[in-house]
């Protein structure tokens, strides 16, 4: 019985321990913790195996994530947040998708930990002021007012996208083709006056270690990147030099439409766009590939 309830609720708690700490791998670390202390409580006395399933885990993730800002800042390059595939249960909810995009994730970074988990027990899974207090161990008009400010935080920093998906898909499209043609007029055209390229290779891929901001800077690094001396480097540099088999497509990454590059038979990039006025507004590319490893 033990195994089963906690099994029945490991993909939410999961979910719960990504969205805070952004690294499926710190996540799975999480919940593996959480399952030793279930494990060692009497669950005939746990009324509500859930919510209190997911208290261990919230509080696990914020004490987690406060010891992997000090870690973060010893990382080669920028840091960006682990890409995934989505479950299809996940998938189909627009709400829970919309809470792992990676743009979001980037900004939940600038939140502190407490403020991190309370956008995402009540915004993601819209859990009730007095049970993320308890969970949080904050009085409920202390987790109203974190919950407000972390509210506010996100939406200054992160604009109302006006692309649906099929819209976003297009553009996506439209931007690995033209990148892949060495058309820099057509990569011109895609991106916004001010784009922003941020590379995260942890010192373990071939890729820029400060963000490239202006179009010239953005179009000259892809345009370098996808010749076939620029290819050879980057495969060289994640073990794979030689590999004649690499290749880009746009797939779902995070619930929405991204680059996927493999080689090898494994992902070596995942470039996801941030979109609005139709214009590409930032660049993310993730090459780390051990924030790989885990993508179907």
């Amino acid at each position: 019985m033990t195994d089963d309830v906690f099994q029945r609720h490991r993909d939410l708690l999961t979910g719960v321990a990504y969205r805070i700490l952004g690294s499926m791998a710190d996540a799975e670390d999480v919940v593996q913790e959480a399952w030793l202390r279930w494990s060692g409580v009497d669950q005939d006395k746990v009324e509500e195996p859930r919510a209190y399933l997911i208290r261990v885990v919230s509080r696990l993730a914020v004490d987690r994530l406060k010891w992997a800002e000090s870690r973060r800042e010893s990382y080669v390059g920028p840091w960006l947040p682990e890409p995934i595939s989505l479950s299809p249960d996940v998938a189909d909810d627009a709400e829970l998708r919309d809470s792992v995009e990676l743009a979001l994730l980037v900004v939940l970074e600038t939140l502190s930990p407490l403020e991190r988990a309370v956008f995402v027990l009540r915004e993601a899974f819209d859990l009730p002021f007095s049970e993320i207090a308890e969970t949080i161990g904050r009085s409920e008009a202390a987790t109203r007012q974190l919950a407000k400010r972390a509210r506010e935080h996100v939406q200054e920093r992160r604009r109302r996208f006006d692309v649906d998906m099929e819209q976003r898909r297009k553009i996506t499209e439209r931007f690995v083709n033209a990148a892949a043609e060495g058309d820099l007029d057509g990569l011109r055209e895609l991106l916004s006056s001010e784009v922003t390229l941020v590379s995260d290779g942890g010192g373990k891929a071939r890729s820029p270690l400060r963000a490239l901001a202006g179009v010239d800077a953005v179009v000259r690094f892809l345009a370098s990147a996808a010749t076939p001396s620029g290819i050879e480097k980057f495969l060289a540099s994640v073990g794979l030099a030689g590999a004649a088999d690499f290749a880009a497509g746009v797939e779902e990454v995070n619930g929405a439409p991204a680059v996927v590059f493999r080689a090898g038979g494994r992902v070596v990039t995942v470039i996801s766009l941030v979109v609005a006025d139709g214009r590409v507004e930032t660049v993310y590319l993730i090459a780390n590939p051990d924030k790989l490893a885990r993508l179907r």
